[in-house]
């Protein structure tokens, strides 16, 4: 229930790999729940035929346990269905169920039944709201507001390495003008104190396309920030901790080295482990906590870089720099 009160929506298949031995095992379980209004279920009708796996939430007998144990008011019954209907028809739920896969794949690895554990472990997950609550409302470099938004936020801990990192999850929808036009936030933001930046791409030609641009956008200046892509139809990369990321160096000339998640560099504050009030928030950080603050209001001694200007092109990738 947790997990679903934090992260709104899982499939089947997401949550059988996170919590569950086996997939009929998680079935049996979640129809249970549902008979008893503790969750929800519904499915996607295609066109053609067939429907989607199920997709499950917070049913309102959960709600209302869930706000029993946060010791807050529960949602009226119409209020939670009104919810759940949004959320049934969001516009961005292919995106949303991308990019809780792409975390669940790394939890999976504390799931002893499923992988056999010893790879490593998530030990943070922010969704996009709790990110957003964090990182969004602080102050640039430049002193002024900078609206950083990843898609999620997490630390990867493994063989005594914690990557940090920030989760941009490319679906294919936003042109590669848009994509890489983030950058610019990150730029302006702390990022390099609080971990990495990973894009996933859906594609590999897509990476191909993203990462020929950035070496045009950023025209050879250092973003700042380290930055990483994958794609997803890579051999393996239903695994994100696995040997599927590429650095970005600025040159992008060469064969593409893979690296796994643990090899990229740390970056983020070290962190005592707690017992999480959330699951997955062993080193999750407190945004009153003195090291983290100071992370936030040290004031950097670089200007914030030039932002790049794009000139659309039937491809989105002619970017042409402001004088």
């Amino acid at each position: 229930m947790w997990l679903l009160a934090e992260h709104q929506v899982l499939t089947t298949g997401q949550i059988a790999s996170v919590e569950f031995s086996s997939r009929r095992r998680a079935q049996d379980r979640l129809a249970r729940l549902r008979s008893l209004g503790v969750l929800f279920a519904f499915r996607d009708s295609y066109m053609f035929g067939g429907t989607s796996e199920a997709r499950y939430a917070l049913g309102y007998s959960g709600a209302r346990l869930i706000a029993a144990a946060r010791a807050v008011t529960p949602p009226t019954a119409k209020a939670h269905m009104q919810r759940l209907e949004r959320l049934a028809f969001l516009p961005t739920l292919t995106h949303q169920l991308g990019v809780n896969g792409f975390f669940c794949g790394l939890a999976a690895h504390s799931n002893p039944t499923r992988t056999g554990g010893g790879v490593g472990r998530l030990t943070q997950w922010w969704p996009e709201r709790r990110s957003a609550e964090f990182f969004w409302t602080n102050h640039g470099t430049d002193g002024r507001e900078a609206r950083v938004r990843p898609d999620g936020y997490g630390c990867w801990e493994s063989d005594g390495r914690a990557v940090r990192f920030f989760l941009e999850y490319d679906t294919g929808t936003e042109s590669l003008r848009v994509l890489a036009h983030k950058i610019t936030a990150y730029s302006a933001f702390y990022t390099d104190r609080f971990g990495v930046l990973l894009f996933s791409l859906h594609s590999v030609r897509r990476e191909q396309e993203f990462r020929a641009g950035l070496v045009k956008f950023l025209g050879g200046h250092d973003p700042g920030v380290v930055i990483a892509t994958t794609a997803r139809d890579l051999p393996g990369a239903d695994d994100p901790s696995g040997q599927v990321w590429g650095l970005w160096s600025g040159r992008d000339h060469g064969p593409l080295t893979r690296l796994t998640l643990a090899n990229l560099p740390e970056r983020g504050p070290r962190v005592r482990h707690h017992a999480p009030e959330l699951p997955y928030g062993e080193a999750a950080f407190a945004p009153t906590d003195p090291a983290t603050v100071s992370l936030l209001s040290a004031a950097a001694s670089a200007p914030p870089p030039r932002e790049p200007v794009w000139w659309d092109s039937p491809s989105g990738l002619t970017p042409r720099r402001s004088a």
